[in-house]
């Protein structure tokens, strides 16, 4: 398989890298000091320079001032983001918007995509559901104008639908201008909806991520948004909710990454005996292990994301290959900084040093949209619909 990543996907690296070189772990205060969210909004200047670097139109088409890149090229730069722990909703944001301009109606994407890629909007997602455990389209259901609950009726004519229900824990809710709300129709039908943060019927609630992030839980009572807003094409939701796991598989990477490197420069210093500890047998093999984690979910991150990328065909639908990413991403992440808490020792929880905070980080990626427990369901499920060979 080849890895080798094009011109453009590299020149977006390089880009990121810029941009991300000037920004520190601990911008923001210590979510292990702070009760309650660490800031009330994202990071509004790295936002900007993110924006001036058309790094959040990167994967949009020309048309709508893009750069015209895939979701491969949006890893790559998610990969970067998570290393300095940035808190802006990036993959959230550019996700959506890739599943608007892939299923959406051509003139809602006009409207919308050009603005969002400037980064005058800010699109979120709410793919937790009630609970975070049962699928998001069924937290939510949606129904034409005019049709009661005991109606199956799916036609909105030029009318729209009514929303009603719950998503918790949306990322970047509060700062959003969109949400973007999976839900099903009385046919049991899944359908995404585009909903303004400000529709009359929308309350949000605030919520507080393990990484000290501000969640919110979004509550629908009889939300209506017009036939335009909901996208109802088949596999919109299924295809979005794929490409946010990937992208969180891209932050688990990044982050484990940065956490390694931090863990091999202070065992390369830290002494015992007269010796650096990274000369110690049992402290190389365990950082030997944890490599070995990061470039396994390398190889399977790279692998959904291009299976998204092309939609190529293999012996197991897109999902397969997405779970077995994710599984990879959530218990390496997971091993990656515990290893790093063990052989940081005592230093490892010093607040003034920012291992603990990517400690929180790796937990939150580790358990959203599923932790691996979930996806092995998930996999598991797939083979025993298609047996292999």
């Amino acid at each position: 398989m080849d890895f080798t990543f094009t011109e453009e996907q590299q020149a977006a690296v390089e880009a990121a890298r810029a941009v991300f070189s000037d920004v520190a772990p601990d911008r923001a205060p210590s979510p292990a000091l702070t009760p309650g969210a660490v800031a009330e909004d994202i990071d509004r200047q790295l936002w900007h320079e993110l924006a001036r670097t058309d790094l959040l139109g990167l994967t949009l088409s020309p048309d709508h001032g893009g750069g015209g890149l895939d979701p491969i090229a949006l890893c790559l730069v998610l990969r970067e983001s998570a290393k300095v722990l940035a808190r802006v909703p990036l993959l959230e944001s550019c996700a959506v918007a890739m599943a608007i301009q892939r299923y959406g109606a051509r003139t809602f994407a006009a409207e919308l995509l050009p603005r969002a890629g400037r980064g005058e909007l800010i699109l979120t997602v709410g793919a937790n559901g009630r609970s975070g455990h049962d699928p998001a389209e069924l937290a939510v259901s949606a129904r034409p104008y005019g049709v009661g609950d005991g109606e199956t009726d799916e036609s909105p004519g030029g009318s729209g639908w009514v929303l009603d229900g719950v998503q918790s824990a949306v990322p970047w809710a509060q700062a959003a201008d969109w949400i973007a709300v999976p839900a099903h129709t009385a046919g049991g039908r899944p359908v995404l909806a585009l909903v303004p943060r400000t529709r009359d019927g929308v309350t949000l609630a605030d919520q507080v991520s393990t990484s000290g992030e501000r969640l919110a839980e979004v509550r629908l009572d009889a939300v209506r948004v017009e036939a335009r807003e909901l996208i109802d094409a088949a596999g919109c939701w299924d295809w979005l909710r794929s490409l946010l796991t990937t992208g969180t598989c891209a932050l688990a990477l990044g982050l484990g990454e940065r956490v390694l490197a931090m863990t091999a420069e202070y065992t390369g210093r830290r002494e015992q005996f007269g010796f650096p500890v990274a000369t110690f047998q049992a402290v190389a093999v365990q950082a030997a292990d944890r490599y070995i984690d990061l470039r396994a979910m390398e190889a399977t991150l790279w692998q959904a994301a291009w299976r998204i990328s092309t939609d190529a065909g293999g012996p197991l639908p897109t999902a397969g290959d997405v779970a077995v990413a994710k599984i990879w991403a959530s218990d390496g992440v997971r091993r990656v900084v515990q290893t790093a808490q063990h052989l940081h020792g005592g230093f490892g929880a010093d607040t003034d040093y920012p291992l603990h905070r990517y400690h929180a980080w790796a937990k939150q990626i580790e358990l959203s949209l599923g932790p691996a427990a979930a996806h092995e369901e998930a996999l598991g499920d797939l083979l025993a619909a298609r047996p292999l060979g």
